[in-house]
């Protein structure tokens, strides 16, 4: 997923993707210390997944709350 489609998202299904790549992450991971894996690089994937979304919820969060801060005279 990349960002254009992460600021697509509303702000708890953007929470829930987070969510749920963190999850799939965590258990790439554990197998990984197990087992060989199929597809090693998935792990590098699912960080940056997690990097831009996470990037993308701050951006939406400073949008808020510029628009709620009115400027001193």
């Amino acid at each position: 997923m990349d960002a254009k489609a992460f600021r697509q998202l509303g702000a708890a299904e953007l929470e829930q993707k987070l969510h749920d790549t963190r999850d799939e992450l965590f258990k790439l991971k554990l197998r990984a210390s197990v087992a060989q894996l199929e597809n090693p690089a998935r792990i590098r994937k699912l960080r940056r997944q997690i990097a831009v979304g996470e990037t993308v919820r701050r951006e939406s969060l400073r949008k808020q709350t510029a628009s709620e801060v009115e400027p001193a005279p």
